[in-house]
Formats: structure tokens, sequence, C-alpha cells
């Protein structure tokens, strides 16, 4: 008997297998004959000959005789017989054998119902092919099977069934029974190739609408592009943007973010609410110089005539900007520090900056950081955010229409740190040349080079510039200008301008120097010339609307008298110098973001228990100055003590309503309580500033220059300051130097020594 293990098989009994000879060889030795006993083995999985097991075989199995062999077709013909319990199985040497008993049918159905269910199924499967252009042929085959088992046969492959359930169609002893199992999987056979065909199908439908919107869109695409070519003015969206990427110049990474954008856009339509967010950043992006501008010869003597021109005075800041320049032109690129403007409002920080734009012929672009506490503002908004926008840096690139602008970041020491972020970090890596070839900005999301941009930033004072950001910088001091050189600069820049303005011609209007000086005191009180020029607009305007009305003769030619009127105001209040009629008052110098200021520390002792009374608005520095100012005053003069347990000392500085702080009325309190102590008056016309220790000596101050030029302009004749701030002295003008006697002096003996509270020899060392 030859045995032959079959996977996958529905082996029915009563129906003709077709097998190749190889198929048959494999199980036993030599060439099979008609007439040859065959017994199936149903396998569980399907396995190699050498790996087979007893356990990998169903009890049950059929037996079958070889009826026919085709040696044309090397096929072999077995047709089946009846079912078989396997009862004992062995695998030697390659070779299968078994031991089985006949398996009993119950017929529990009659020919006429075998029949009728037959029918039933065979017309279910030919409905199902005939839907298909292939049903020709398989309706030729299931018109073949004349049984349910010849059906099952046939349909052995295509059932979607588990060869645990094909056999438990092959062990079901009842007919009725088989032919239920054998009816329930065909009919799952068709509802499953149904459900199969119908996504088959949609799924062809959807390729098929997709090939041809691509065909479509490449055809518009085709077509746009000849019209765009015929046309340029009414180019589309889309094609400008194409046209725009491949133009810009863009760095590789910059590229394809821009066309994965713009591939977007193309996907979204015009309708879409991404539409405008999308074409807003490809707009931004492709209006920015990617480019790398070239190189421009700098010319120094032409720098300085610009510079000259624009501004008066203002010597060593421009010695230091033709240095920063000089070191550019000779190593052909962008050079040297960030250069950091500190002063006083007016004096020329910001337009300092555009004279050097102008010198070196490069765009300029100012930024105001004033009140930014959102880092967005600096490094732009993400792109997902509702409303996102570049940040001001990037804006700033894009409005000036190149990568290599002169870019003043102005008031820098107003940036404010708030809870969602600090925007003088997100400076850094914009300001720091070994970090800003990448710059990258949250809107962009793409980096862009800086390098090339010549930043310069202004301040009013360093004190509120972190100094990560400070240390980035190099800091140039911008001090105020003498009455002298307010003149020159009015007279050169200002009241020409204020005439344009107003319309005057230069015959037209005559202001003589007198006046303009009268203006500069009386109208005006700051370090810089921006009041000035508001003064100068003022007269300009009233002389033209006297022109106008044709009134008085030409020139028009302005008298004092009339200022008050032009300005609607008053001449200016400025503290003027005490009369010396008591002791315990001194002179001092102030700094104020409006220039320097004199001041006057006044003491007095009224009866009480020895308290100390401040009044003036003294920040906590200044309280600490006159605290030690009083323990020096004590330890100076012992034997006034007394004079300090039975008195209460009031120490007032004047105006009470300005706040006023900062560490360099050290030794004009101590002075004053020296002069109050002694009862000898100080003259008014001695004025000092520095910050003591409880050593007495005298530390050095900021501000000197602005301090210096207050004390001349209120009539100051002599001035104490600490030597360690005589180095400071060659930024004060020479005007101002030559009005004064200027003394340096590193103890406070020494000061009371000057001014006459001590006399020599009779000191007290400290």
């Amino acid at each position: 008997m030859i045995i032959l293990p079959v996977s996958g098989l529905l082996v029915m009994p009563d129906v003709t297998y077709y097998f190749q000879n190889d198929y048959i060889e494999k199980y036993m030795q030599g060439e099979p004959a008609e007439g040859a006993e065959v017994l199936f083995l149903l396998m569980k999985n399907e396995k190699r000959l050498r790996d087979m097991l007893p356990e990998d075989f169903w009890p049950v199995g059929v037996t079958g005789t070889v009826t026919e062999i085709d040696s044309e077709d090397h096929s072999v013909s077995i047709h089946t017989g009846r079912r078989v319990n396997v009862e004992v199985m062995r695998l030697e040497e390659g070779t299968l054998d078994a031991a089985c008993t006949p398996r009993e049918e119950i017929e529990d159905l009659d020919a006429e119902s075998r029949a009728k269910v037959f029918r039933e199924v065979q017309t279910a499967l030919l409905q199902y092919v005939g839907s298909f252009q292939w049903g020709i042929v398989a309706r030729n085959y299931i018109l073949r099977w004349k049984t349910m088992e010849e059906m099952a046969a046939g349909l052995s492959y295509q059932l979607n069934m588990t060869e645990e359930e094909k056999y438990r169609i092959v062990a079901a002893d009842r007919i009725s029974e088989r032919y239920q199992r054998i009816k329930e999987a065909v009919y799952e056979f068709i509802e499953v190739s149904k459900v199969s065909a119908d996504a088959e199908k949609a799924q062809t439908e959807s390729n098929e609408k997709l090939y041809r919107e691509e065909a479509i869109k490449k055809q518009i695409a085709i077509l746009q592009k000849e019209l765009d070519d015929m046309h340029p003015e009414s180019v589309t969206d889309v094609r400008k943007f194409e046209m725009k990427i491949r133009d810009s110049g863009m760095n590789e990474t910059a590229r394809r973010e821009a066309e994965k954008v713009l591939n977007r856009m193309k996907q979204e339509g015009e309708n879409s609410h991404e539409y405008g967010m999308l074409y807003d950043y490809l707009d931004f992006v492709t209006d920015l110089s990617w480019k790398k501008e070239g190189a421009v010869q700098i010319d120094l003597d032409e720098t300085e005539k610009i510079l000259d021109e624009d501004h008066y005075g203002l010597k060593k800041i421009k010695e230091r900007i033709i240095q920063q320049l000089a070191a550019m032109k000779l190593k052909n690129r962008q050079s040297g520090s960030i250069l950091l403007f500190v002063g006083p409002p007016g004096t020329g920080k910001t337009s300092i900056g555009q004279s050097i734009a102008r010198a070196l012929g490069r765009k300029y672009v100012r930024i105001s950081l004033g009140g930014i506490r959102d880092e967005a503002e600096i490094r732009g908004h993400r792109r997902t955010y509702i409303g996102a926008m570049p940040g001001r840096i990037m804006e700033g690139i894009r409005r000036s229409g190149v990568s290599n602008p002169v870019m003043v970041l102005d008031e820098v020491d107003k940036l404010t740190k708030a809870f969602d972020g600090d925007p003088s970090s997100a400076l850094l890596e914009a300001l720091d040349p070994e970090q800003n070839s990448t710059f990258t900005d949250h809107y962009m999301n793409v980096p862009y080079d800086l390098s090339d941009v010549l930043f310069i930033c202004t301040a009013n004072t360093t004190d509120t510039i972190p100094e990560p950001l400070l240390n980035r910088m190099e800091e140039i001091s911008f001090r105020g200008y003498t009455e002298t050189e307010k003149l020159e600069i009015a007279r050169r820049h200002l009241l020409p301008k204020a005439m344009d303005q107003a319309g005057l011609r230069k015959e037209e209007l005559e202001i003589p120097d007198e006046i303009l000086r009268k203006i500069i005191e009386d109208y005006t009180a700051e370090a810089g010339v921006r009041g000035l020029k508001k003064r100068l607009d003022a007269v300009c305007r009233s002389a033209a609307v006297r022109l106008v009305k044709g009134a008085g003769e030409l020139p028009i030619c302005v008298k004092e008298e009339e200022l008050s009127v032009f300005f609607d105001a008053q001449p200016l209040y400025h503290e003027k110098l005490l009369t010396p009629d008591r002791p315990g008052i001194v002179t001092g110098l102030a700094w104020t973001q409006g220039g320097g200021e004199i001041l006057f520390i006044e003491t007095m002792f009224t009866k009480g228990k020895g308290e100390c009374v401040i009044t003036g608005q003294l920040g906590d520095v200044m309280k600490e100055s006159a605290q030690i100012a009083v323990s020096l005053v004590k330890d100076l003069f012992p034997d006034q003590e007394e004079l300090f347990e039975n008195n209460d000392l009031h120490i007032h500085v004047p105006a009470g309503a300005v706040p006023k702080d900062g560490p360099s009325a050290g030794i004009t309190l101590t002075t004053a309580l020296a002069s109050l102590v002694t009862g000898r008056i100080v003259n008014p016309k001695y004025a000092m500033t520095g910050e003591v220790s409880l050593k007495g000596r005298l530390m050095p101050i900021g501000g000197l220059p602005e301090k210096l030029m207050a004390a001349a302009r209120a009539g100051v004749k002599k001035v104490f300051i600490p030597k360690e701030n005589v180095r400071d002295l060659s930024e004060v003008p020479q005007e101002i130097r030559d009005q004064l006697k200027i003394v340096p002096v590193q103890k406070v003996m020494e000061v009371l020594e000057k001014t006459g509270i001590l006399e020599k020899g009779k000191k007290k060392e400290t």
C-alpha cells in the first residue's frame, strides 16, 4: 500500500484526484502501477519527510486506488474509496507504514436530498462567478462537479479554512453534517470573495482617480508654465514662489523647507484655511536676501568726512569707529566687537549709526527694543501659533533687502524680563560672532547667516543690561555736549533742518548766536540736543506764521523777549549757587540720564535725643553713605559727641520730590556734617563728588564728564574729585577744564583742609 501524506488538500471519499509522478515517487520505491492501493494520511501541518512524526497526522485517513497513469503528462489519477481509522503509524528509514480499520458511514440523507443540497450550492457558485470576466472558465469547472464531495475537493485551496476545519469535514460520520459543513464553507468563501472583490474594485477606482488627478495636475502645470512665460504679469502664487525659490540663492536646508511648504500649499489649495499662513511664510523667506553681498571698498578719508559732516565733536567716538572700519578693510570682512553706544538721550547714538551706514555704502536698519519682554519678539514665533510672526532681527533683514546691513539695536537697556521669556538671552546668539552664522529664527525654522551684519547697540545706561550680553559688546561712552558744542550743533545741523521743515529760506529768518545761547541755557535742561531741536522747531513754526501773514520785514529776527511766547513757557529753573550764610550746606554733583546736575546737601541739628532723620527721597545707597558720613564725623570730632547725643540730626537733599540714589555723595555728606559740627561755612563755589569708606578714603565714581559740565554751567569754580578719577579727565572737554579748578584728593582729611573746615597741623589722623 502506498501511503501519501497530504496537507491543505480536502480529501473526500469517492472523488478522483490527480497528482504528479514525482509527488507519488517521494513516498514509494519505483513507479506506481494501475490498481495500486493508496492510503491518504491527513497532516496537521506540511512538513518534510525526514521531519515527520506520528503525532503530526490526524487519526482519520482515506483509502484510494490508482486508476490511470499518463506517461505524457507524468501524472497519476487516484480515485478515493472509503474513510479509515489509522490505528498504528510507523516511520522507519524514510518510509511510512500504517495499520488502519474501516470507519463507519451514517447515511442519513437519501440521493434526492443530496442532489438538492448540491444544486443549491452549485447555483450560488454559478451566480457568483457570473459577474466576473473569468467566470466563463470557472463555470465550466463548476458544471463538471456532480457531487458535494467533488465540489469540496475542487475548492480545497480556495476555501478559507484551517487544517483542523478541513479535517472535521472528513471526520464527520453523518452525511448531513458533512454536507452542512461543506455548504457553510462554500458560502463563506463566496461572501469573503465578494467583500475582497468590492474592496479591490474600490481600491482600483481610487487609484485610477489619483492617477487621473496627477496626470491632470501635470498637464495643468505644463500649460500654466507656458501661460506664465507668455503673460508674466498674471503668474499664479505657486508658480511665483517656484521661481523665487529657484532664484533666491537659499542654502540647502532653507530650500528644502521652502519646497516642503510650497508642496503643502499646492495640496491645500487657495480655499484652505492654512493657505494664508503658508503664503505668508513663503513670501517672507523668499523676500530675504540669501546671497552674500560683494565686499565694498572702505575709504577711511571719506568716512571721516561723512562723520564730521553729520556730527559735531565726538572726537574719540569717531576715532574708535575709524579703527573698527580699518580692521574690516584689512580683513575684507566683518570684524571687531559689537559696539555699544552708552550715553544720555539726544547725544547722537542712533544717528551716528546711520552715518556709519552711509560711509560704508550699506543699508541702514533701526530696531527699537524698548519695552520688549517676550523672547519671541527677537527670535520669532513658531509657525504652529495663530498670528505667528518672524522676530524683529529677521524682519529688519527683510526690510533692508540685503544680508549685510548696518543694524542699530536701540535701547538695549530697556529690555525687560517676564514670565514668557528673557529677550536679552535671545540676543546672545544674534550678537555673538562665533554663533550668528547659523542664527535660527523660530518662525523660519532654518539657519540664516548674520555674520555680515554690522550690529550697533545703544543704551542710556549699562546698569540694566545683563552681564552675559554686556560681555559681547564694547562700551563706548557718549558724554553730554557743552554749551559751546550745542551752539555749534544748532548752527550747523539743527537750525537748517528746522528751517527746511518749516519751509523757510536762509534769508527769511535770522537767529543771532546770543539768542541760540539763551535758548540753550534757559529753555533746555539736557545732556543731548533733542530738547534744543524741539525749541528751534517751535521758533521756525512761529516765524513761518509771521511770514505767511506778511507781518514785519525780512529777515525775521528773533528777540529774547519773544522766546517765552514762542515756547509758551517760562525759562527753566537751574540750581543756583547759594549765598554762604550758614554752615552745614555743601554743593554736590550728581549724574542723571539727562546729564549732570548740581545738588545741595543740607544738614541741621534740632533739639532731640540723638536720632538721625534723612529726607529727600534718597535710595538705599545714599542712605548708607549718610550713615558712613555720620560715623566718620563722630570719629573725626570726638569732642562733639554730646552734640550728637543731645540733638537730632536732620539731613536733607533737595528737591524732595525727585528720587535720588548713587554711590558718589559720600564726601559731600561728610563735608556737610563736618561743616555743621565745626560751624565753619564751606564756599558754595566749591563742589565735590566721591564715595568714602570708613577708613576715610575716597573711592572712584562714574559720570565725571557730565558732573563737571554741570558744575561749570552752575558757576562752580573748584571741584574735588577722587584721585583715581584723574584718568577720566581726558574725556572732559578742554573748555570745561579751563573753567574749573579740579582738585584730586585721596582722603577725607584733604577735603576738610582744602575747604577750610580743618586747619593744617590740627587735623586728626585717620
